[in-house]
């Protein structure tokens, strides 16, 4: 979509959205600000439940040349940033927000997701090092749970070991300082799955910045209004998802709404924290139907940010959607592209995640990772309030961005590594080093975890040895295994910050059982992931058995349940239907 013609369209939506609405006042409002978005509440503040699929609030067709989501908001509920005084509202008409209907999208085997082989095994002598850009997405692994919980393993491709890994709090020794915001933790213990081989374990922990130091939050909900996401599981749930991120909103930030479904529209402009029962009317009176116009939806979304721009805050736009692009812009790599750029203005892009049959986690991928932001799938409501009230700072403030890690391998005692998992985060040798070039980004207190299995110098290999060149021997830091670096911006870009540990003996545990107890969970969630993408590299011998005999050993404290919760996601891994073609 041409800029100017996007502009026109933002114009359109928010002159609308606040005709009739009063003149700001610096008087604190008065009247309820928050409470229960019953029908008469809404009613006073310009907003009513959705009528019958359809209909237009005012009960005849939009006027010649403005689209149909612009004239069903001609009378605009909400009044803007710093409200009037209640007293000073003149009374008009609620509107109900009611997107076109259309019949929805085909629903049956049409999710996508990225094509990603396992990582081989690589020989040092070859290939030494390894460079991958962190993931702290967790969308794979509530996408992964909904299939176990309907009773059936999930497709290969949806399985991204490092995303389960990840999901979990590790307990990792904490940055004493900001200056410095990642902390590592690293051991070498035998691995539980493959004699004579090891794995090198790979913990980051992020500095959690104190609540002072956090800043206020400029967003921009992007709400995918289309038919597709008319289920319980879609729409309604992010309705629900989002009310548990407005429940943590200060006075400091400011939220506005954009819905789009055949054509994009602006619901809320930008309204400041406090105004949390008028945030709640406008998701109420949202309803789906019609074609669904991503990419013209992101344009608008992304226009909106920008216009109300905040340098001394989080700019970001998060989209919920089933990811079902089918109107305008809907190619992934255009889409790259365009995210891509409007990344560079300083506004980034979280994807959240929902449904099922039609899911396109191939587009949240592309778009999450090309953003600057974070990319979750929302299964259930409780989901919803560990990513949006449990674990809100890791994704909304970030400490750094571009957080790369490379490792370098010592020939004289590693012959063969594998990485486990990031193989849709893989980045060239020389990456690792240009500042220019795309990578994670780490919130407040998250951590990041990666593991590779390794053959020492010694064991049996995967692949014979060439014949013709003899393998290198280090001519120093003999007792070394392996060179660990991680170079990272500053949250806003800047020149790019190095860390560097070198991984020796005094990391490696005697055995299995000895080892950390953080390293024992890693491993049994690896192997999880493994089994169900059915890597090659995995023992058959290593079946569901002893994965949960692994995982029950390291269950800790668990004070949330979610270990609790993976063990038995592991025997509903081992008794579930297996789809055809599946591993």
């Amino acid at each position: 979509m041409a800029p100017m013609a996007i502009r026109n369209l933002l114009t359109l939506s928010l002159a609308a959205l606040m005709a009739g609405a009063p003149m700001a006042s610096s008087a604190a409002p008065r009247g309820p600000l928050d409470g229960e978005p019953t029908a008469a509440a809404c009613a006073r503040l310009g907003f009513r439940a959705p009528e019958p699929r359809g209909l237009w609030a005012s009960g005849s067709p939009p006027p010649p040349g403005m689209a149909a989501p612009m004239a069903r908001m001609a009378p605009a509920p909400p009044p803007p940033p710093m409200v009037a005084e209640q007293s000073a509202m003149q009374p008009r008409p609620p509107v109900s927000i009611v997107l076109p209907s259309g019949p929805a999208p085909g629903t049956i085997d049409t999710e996508r997701y990225p094509e990603a082989t396992a990582n081989p095994v690589k020989r040092t002598a070859e290939e030494p090092v390894s460079t991958f850009s962190i993931d702290v997405d967790t969308a794979s692994y509530a996408n992964v749970r909904r299939f176990l919980n309907d009773g059936e393993r999930p497709p290969t491709d949806a399985v991204r070991v490092e995303e389960l890994v990840n999901y979990f709090d590790y307990g990792y020794r904490a940055p004493a300082s900001r200056d410095t915001p990642f902390a590592t933790s690293i051991s070498v213990v035998p691995s539980p799955w493959s004699d004579q081989r090891e794995i090198l374990h790979i913990g980051l922990q992020g500095y959690e910045l104190p609540a002072s130091a956090k800043p206020p939050l400029n967003l921009v909900f992007l709400i995918d209004t289309s038919g597709s996401m008319e289920s319980a599981d879609r729409l309604p749930l992010a309705r629900k998802a989002m009310n548990v991120l407005i429940d943590q909103l200060g006075p400091q930030d400011r939220v506005a709404m954009v819905a789009y479904a055949g054509s994009a529209g602006a619901v809320l402009p930008p309204t400041d924290g406090r105004q949390k029962l008028m945030m709640r009317c406008a998701l109420g009176a949202l309803s789906a139907g019609g074609s669904t116009a991503g990419g013209q939806g992101l344009a608008l979304a992304y226009e909106l940010a920008q216009q109300n721009f905040d340098p001394q805050a989080i700019n970001r736009v998060i989209l919920m959607t089933d990811g079902d692009f089918n109107v305008g812009l809907s190619d992934p790599a255009r889409l790259e592209d365009f995210v891509a750029e409007k990344r560079a203005s300083g506004v980034f892009l979280s994807v959240y995640g929902f449904g099922r049959g039609n899911y396109n986690d191939q587009m949240m991928q592309t778009l999450a990772q090309n953003g600057n932001g974070t990319a979750a799938y929302i299964d259930t409501l409780a989901e919803a309030r560990r990513l949006f009230l449990r674990d809100l700072p890791a994704s909304m403030f970030p400490i750094a961005q571009d957080v790369k890690i490379q490792v370098e391998f010592n020939p004289a005692r590693v012959s063969e590594y594998r990485l486990i998992g990031y193989e849709t985060r893989l980045l060239n040798r020389e990456d690792f080093n240009n500042d220019q070039v795309d990578a994670g980004e780490v919130g407040s207190g998250a951590s990041v975890t990666a593991l590779y299995e390794i053959t020492p110098v010694g064991a049996p290999g995967s692949s014979d040895p060439l014949r013709y060149q003899a393998e290198p021997r280090s001519p120093g830091q003999g007792s070394e295994l392996a060179f660990v670096k991680v170079r990272y911006q500053p949250p806003g870009g800047g020149a790019s910050n190095l860390m560097t540990r070198p991984v020796t003996a005094s990391d490696r545990a005697r055995s299995l059982a000895a080892a950390p107890e953080a390293t024992r969970w890693a491993l049994a969630v690896a192997a999880y992931g493994q089994k169900l993408r059915g890597d090659p590299w995995l023992s058959a011998r290593f079946g569901w058995t002893e994965i949960e005999a692994l995982a029950q050993g390291a269950r800790g404290q668990d004070i949330d349940g979610d270990r609790a919760e993976f063990v038995t996601l592991v025997r509903s891994a081992a008794d579930a239907r297996v789809r055809p073609g599946a591993p």
